[in-house]
């Protein structure tokens, strides 16, 4: 019997995650630093984006070593979705509505996050194939909208990400989302390059114990 998860099962690990590290560093090195120290903060899962240089061996790396649940960002093509698939990820993210793209990921048997802002993209992406819908950037828009796009779309898994820390988790929470995306202070380039691992730490056990504290309220 296969263990393959499906991507419905990658989705409920994401949501039991509740928050996604979007790892986008300039260095391939740099991502790597930064995915050790967050998984030391307790975090489980990691969208690698693909503006990272070398983002495809590191998902083939981090991948091998098994423990974390190993995503792929910023995918806008379907050989790209071959390629981060092929390196061992679970779930592919993409900033916008690119169907081909979603056929592609379903194809490949992972889960598929499409970013849209509108309820016309939202539908879209939906249509597409998406099995959640990334609401990027959320910071734009914030928890109201999301609240908004929920009554009309109740059966949609949003995912926020953007501008979201430990100050504003709760708000997100509160408007039903699924699980949220973090980069800024989680990855931030300037402390990871100056070794500050206390720092990076200390902003990534925030905003768990903060997201936690909201889904527990």
């Amino acid at each position: 019997m296969s263990t393959t998860p499906t991507a419905s099962e990658i989705l409920d690990q994401l949501v039991a995650y509740g928050v996604v590290p979007v790892i986008r560093n300039s260095s391939a090195d740099l991502a790597r630093t930064a995915v050790s120290w967050l998984r030391e903060a307790g975090y489980g899962t990691f969208e690698i984006t693909m503006t990272t240089p070398g983002a495809v061996g590191l998902i083939e790396e981090l991948s091998a070593e098994g423990g974390a649940l190993i995503g792929a960002g910023t995918v806008l093509t379907p050989a790209a979705v071959a390629d981060v698939v092929k390196a061992g990820a679970k779930y592919v993210v993409s900033p916008c509505v690119v169907p081909k793209v979603a056929a592609a990921c379903r194809d490949h048997g992972v889960a598929c996050l499409m970013g849209a802002l509108t309820p016309t993209e939202v539908h879209a992406a939906i249509s597409a194939g998406a099995d959640a819908i990334k609401i990027f950037p959320a910071s734009t828009v914030g928890p109201a909208h999301i609240k908004a796009l929920k009554s009309v779309f109740p059966g949609v898994r949003f995912v926020p990400t953007g501008g979201i820390d430990a100050t504003t988790v709760a708000s997100y929470v509160a408007a039903g989302v699924a699980c949220v995306g973090a980069g800024g202070k989680l990855v931030d380039e300037g402390l990871v390059q100056a070794g500050d691992r206390e720092a990076i730490l200390a902003a990534g056990r925030q905003l768990m114990e903060a997201y936690r504290a909201a889904k527990g309220a």
